[in-house]
This record gives structure tokens, C-alpha cells and sequence, in this order.
């Protein structure tokens, strides 16, 4: 396991697009406003050659994103690296990815959605521990992001331990649109069932694992602790596909964590019970579910391959 270093003030992020092109949320100029929440944070902000560079399906070439990958890994100046926004095709990058670069020049990646893909092979194949948290463009939301941003600099800029619980709202609103109002509801996570437990994580956007299970770039699968949520495109059937498909190749699962679903699922708490009470195995180990990440906002920062700490019945994340 390698831990990448601490983000230091004066520090400088480099923001590129493996997935999803800028664009898709206005661009370079219409995320300003992140620019500055992150520079007033302390740290310095550049830029990837092809952060613009768009194709004919909203990406761009995959031997551009490469260059741009690599290249901030291999920059001496880039401490960390943040994700635009996600997407659907980081996975095309997989088998042409320098993970020997990476490995040598370890450091920050953050992002979440689409992003599961790419940070899950670079943890399976490196040990770099990468991070499942806010893009870029998250940074520019002005409501619910004292709890977003705190909890990144917990998780990235703290050499401290890290305590997550809930936080005391939550909005399922496009967040992308900072002037759009917000409809702020109050937040609780729940538990299925309750216990400690404590193992490596893996996961983040199952709809999106669930792609890279079975190629060379997925986890060992034993004995983790599964996060897992779905992104506004996919229903609560296809929900409880993928999470059947997870559980059959997962079959030792230490704790699972349920991040909180979009209202765009369909998904309820009566048909999640429904679905959670197919598998025995759930009600063996520590369940959370309605929890702060995923696609509604805020969300907090986890690590992936890192050990953390579930206690389900005081509703406590550390690590």
C-alpha cells in the first residue's frame, strides 16, 4: 500500500478530463468559481493540455487523455490531481496506462462516478491508495460545501486520523448549477445491520465497477469493504443487478456501504430493504446505508485500498 503525500499549502492540483470532456458542464471558464474556492483553499490550480479537446461522443481520444494522465503524474510540480467531472469511458484507458509511471511518482487522484474505473485499477495495480471524492466542477457548488470540502482536506491534507458521520442536510439537486435553488432536506444514515468491522476498501460507483470485474485491472475481491452507490442514468433494477453480480464474485465481504440514491433511480427505502433482504450474507456483516456519497450532494472523501473502519451501529466511518 502506498499513501500518497499530504496536500501542503501552495501546493499545485492539475485538473484533466479521462472521462466525460469539460465541456459537458460549460468548460474551463464556466468552473471559474472552483478555480477560486480551491485557490482561496490555498493551493494553486493548472490545467491539462487537452483539458478542452472534445470528440464526436463528449470525450476526447484516448491517446489524449494518456498524454494528460501521465503527463501529471510524471510533472514534479503537480502534488495532486482532480478529476473534471465523470462520465462513461474512463475504463478505455485501462490497458494503456503506464502503471510503473505511477507507481514511481505516486501522488493525489480524486474524482468519483465514472472515475471508479480508472482509480480502481490504478489502486489494484500500482497499491497507490486513490481517493473517492468531489471532481473539479464539485468544487463550485455553494451550498452543503462546508461538509464536502472538509471532509477532502481531512482525507487529502490531514496526516491525521479521519472520522466521517453524516451530514446534517442533503440536496438531490443539479449541483453542477450553483445558481439553481436547492432543496435541502435533513440527513440521517441508516443501518441494515449493525457491528464494527474493519478491511480495505474498494468500490465506489458499482454501475461503473462493475465494468472492470473479471479484467485484469480488478481487485482481489476477498475481504473488503465494499462502497457502492448509482448514478442518476441507472435504474434501481439495474441497481440490484449489479449488486447481485458484485456478491457473487465478492463472496467474503467484510461491511457493505450504501451510498444514497438520486431520486432519477426510482430507488426507495422499502424496495432497497427489498433488495438487501435477497442476500443472507448482509444481515452477517456491518450494513450502512443513505450515506454521504455518490450522486447527491455533499459527499465525503474515502480512500480506496486503505483499511477503514465501519462501526454500523454508531454510524462512523475512520481510517
Amino acid at each position: 500500500m502506498i499513501i500518497p503525500n499530504r496536500l501542503q499549502p501552495g501546493d499545485t492540483i492539475r485538473i484533466l478530463s479521462p472521462s466525460s470532456n469539460i465541456a459537458r458542464i460549460g468548460g474551463v471558464n464556466e468552473n471559474e468559481a472552483a478555480r477560486k474556492n480551491l485557490e482561496e483553499l490555498g493551493y494553486k490550480v493548472t490545467f491539462s493540455k487537452n483539458i478542452e479537446a472534445q470528440d464526436a461522443i463528449g470525450s476526447s481520444s484516448i491517446k489524449e487523455r494518456l498524454e494528460d494522465l501521465h503527463e501529471a503524474f510524471a510533472n514534479k510540480e503537480v502534488k495532486a490531481i482532480l478529476t473534471s467531472i465523470g462520465g462513461f469511458n474512463s475504463n478505455e484507458l485501462l490497458p494503456y496506462i503506464d502503471y510503473q509511471l505511477i507507481k514511481k511518482n505516486p501522488k493525489i487522484i480524486c474524482g468519483y462516478s465514472d472515475i471508479t474505473a480508472l482509480n480502481n485499477a490504478i489502486t489494484s495495480k500500482t497499491g497507490l491508495v486513490t481517493y473517492i471524492g468531489p471532481h473539479y466542477s464539485s468544487f463550485k457548488m455553494n451550498d452543503l460545501q462546508d461538509y464536502q470540502t472538509d471532509s477532502f482536506l481531512k482525507a487529502c491534507a490531514s496526516g491525521d486520523a479521519v472520522t466521517i458521520s453524516s451530514s446534517t442536510h442533503y440536496s438531490d439537486d443539479l449541483w453542477f448549477l450553483p445558481d439553481r435553488p436547492r432543496n435541502l432536506r435533513m440527513n440521517t444514515w441508516k443501518t441494515y445491520t449493525g457491528g464494527k468491522t474493519k478491511a480495505l476498501s474498494c468500490g465506489g460507483n458499482l454501475n461503473t465497477f462493475i465494468r472492470i470485474q473479471g479484467t485484469p485491472f480488478q481487485h482481489d475481491m476477498d475481504q473488503k469493504l465494499w462502497f457502492v452507490e448509482s448514478a442518476e442514468e441507472h435504474s434501481y433494477q439495474d441497481f440490484a443487478s449489479d449488486l447481485s453480480s458484485l456478491l457473487q464474485v465478492a463472496t467474503n465481504p467484510k461491511g457493505l456501504i450504501v451510498g444514497r440514491f438520486p431520486k432519477e433511480t426510482g430507488m426507495t427505502e422499502v424496495l432497497l430493504l427489498h433488495i438487501l433482504e435477497k442476500y443472507p450474507i448482509l444481515k452477517e456483516i456491518p450494513v450502512l446505508y443513505n450515506v454521504n456519497f455518490g450522486h447527491t450532494q455533499p459527499i465525503f472523501t474515502f480512500p480506496l485500498g486503505q483499511e477503514v473502519q465501519l462501526d454500523a451501529d454508531k454510524q462512523i466511518l475512520s481510517f
